[in-house]
């Protein structure tokens, strides 16, 4: 306790007090952001083609999935234990012009329950995180708090800027209002971020000679490889968890990700898979009809009436694409949407039976479809995210159960453009990170990072799925899906997902080890 006390001088009152203020303007002004951001998009969507949807990127997934089961962590870590911090962190790393030096508190939480301390130089495991508030990834990803006994190691999770409570300019309203406070919003500053508030840790403890391992999943698996590759005095080594960082440029075909999904659910059930691709058509032949749009509304039970046939669409293609990368054991969405759809308990006509899938998805409701809900922070930060830099190309070829919809960047870019009044830069994270030619380039300057991944999950098919060099290292397994391997560690895990896992400590292990002996040759 001493040790926490003694962490951060800046969690006084003044800190306290501040934070509090800027949460409650937060709130005020919540509700009038979402308005103009609606009110954008109608005035958008008038003159422009709809902005195509990029699966977001998170390990956890949408909250729908009827049978999720309990958390059960196998580990003596007892869950709790963590304490709150705001750092003064620097809204722009990059440029010296006065503004660039205004500074906003971003928020990380630190556990040293069973941390050796900094006189042996004990491990800090630091989870870098993503697309969304750090509440959600500390009450899903496990692989700290599991391992954190036999690592006797530091655990650190850290926030995203933009997202959760850590907001520059005092309110989200005001964060995103405009294209010159949203341009701060990128990874190259989240992974500054992520270095200075790591160094400030390291500063703070006199933990000079603890080695660093970063984890993420997903986006944030992403940010870990390239803290790795732009911090590798901080970060002794990186887990990137289901990271597509060749899904950028062409790199991967465009397809990718809706093979997957396809691929997924053909193998669950063949009559299935024939339903869904058959049930595009007859959506639209059902809404071109007289009152069309009103029977539809009816059979699927939408929250709110239909008014066009696409918001069910955009729906259904999301749930298939959740459960394709969400497929976890022990249940496996995607066999359970299939058997709803094969089962044909609300009738055997092609739309009752996609009415089945989604009934056994998202279980017994008053009501399925709702196309005009708020959106979420998340919603709202990737979108301005993929806008901008994280422009992942992700098409429907014709070798699938979606109707053909190939990725258009030149309408994309239009798009993002009338929403946000600043161009798309599709090219930018090539440039700055790499991708093209990747084990070529790789293999010369890079060590220490793990890429995992499941092979049902549809990201993979961007991701690193052979090793680059004896350091730099492809894990995968072929029933696993969306960061799997760093969620919490449960009673009904796979023995494939438990070797995964087992794997990934054991390389993390050589690393450290390695590092301690280079240690004594100081």
């Amino acid at each position: 306790m001493a040790l926490i006390q003694a962490l951060d001088h800046q969690r006084n009152l003044k800190t306290t007090n501040l934070a509090s203020r800027w949460t409650h303007l937060a709130m005020m002004f919540q509700r009038l952001f979402l308005l103009q951001f609606f009110l954008l998009l109608s005035l958008t969507t008038a003159t422009a083609k709809r902005l195509k949807t990029i699966p977001r990127l998170s390990p956890i997934g949408p909250r729908v999935w009827r049978d999720q089961p309990d958390k059960t962590t196998l580990g003596e870590f007892d869950g709790e234990g963590f304490e709150t911090f705001f750092y003064d962190q620097t809204l722009d790393h990059f440029n010296y012009r006065p503004e660039s030096y205004d500074t906003f508190l971003q928020r990380y939480l630190i556990n040293s329950k069973y941390w050796g301390g900094a006189n042996v130089s004990a491990p800090i495991l630091v989870y870098l995180g993503a697309e969304e508030s750090i509440e959600g990834d500390l009450a899903a990803v496990g692989f700290l708090a599991d391992n954190a006994v036999q690592f006797s190691s530091l655990l650190v999770f850290i926030e995203h800027r933009y997202y959760g409570k850590s907001i520059p300019f005092g309110s989200r309203e005001e964060a995103l209002k405009d294209a010159s406070k949203r341009g701060y919003f990128n990874s190259a500053q989240a992974i500054a971020d992520y270095a200075a508030i790591i160094i400030h840790i390291k500063e703070t403890l006199r933990a000079q000679y603890s080695p660093v391992i970063v984890i993420g999943g997903s986006y944030g698996g992403m940010l870990a490889s390239w803290f790795r590759l732009k911090y590798p005095h901080i970060a002794l080594g990186a887990l990137a968890s289901s990271a597509p960082i060749l899904y950028f440029d062409d790199i991967t075909p465009q397809d990718g990700y809706y093979s997957i999904v396809t691929k997924d659910f053909r193998e669950a059930s063949e009559t299935c898979y024939q339903t869904i691709k058959m049930s595009w058509s007859g959506i639209d032949e059902l809404a071109s009809k007289p009152d069309g749009l009103s029977m539809l509304s009816k059979k699927f039970k939408t929250c709110t009436p239909l008014t066009d046939a696409s918001e069910l669409k955009d729906h259904l293609d999301t749930m298939y694409a959740s459960a394709a990368q969400y497929n976890r054991p022990p249940t496996y969405p995607v066999n359970e949407v299939c058997k709803g759809i094969d089962g044909g308990g609300f009738g055997d006509d092609v739309l009752s039976r996609i009415f089945g899938g989604l009934v056994a998805y998202k279980g017994n409701l008053s009501c399925y479809v709702n196309a005009h809900t708020d959106p979420s922070e998340t919603t709202v930060g990737w979108r301005w995210q993929t806008c901008s830099e994280m422009a992942i190309p992700i098409g429907v070829g014709n070798n699938s159960m979606f109707p053909p919809d190939p990725f258009d960047l030149k309408d994309f870019i239009e798009n993002c453009m009338s929403l946000y009044g600043v161009p798309t830069r599709p090219h930018w994270v090539t440039t700055y990170y790499g991708g093209h030619s990747i084990k070529l380039i790789l293999e010369r300057f890079a060590s220490n990072i793990i890429f995992s991944n499941g092979l049902r999950d549809p990201y993979s098919s961007g991701g690193v799925l052979e090793n680059i060099s004896d350091t730099v290292v492809a894990l995968k397994t072929v029933n696993g899906s969306h960061c799997l391997d760093i969620l919490f560690a449960e009673e009904t895990d796979p023995e494939w997902l438990v070797s995964q896992r087992k794997m990934e400590i054991k390389i993390i292990k050589e690393w450290i080890n390695k590092y301690y002996v280079d240690l004594t040759m100081l």
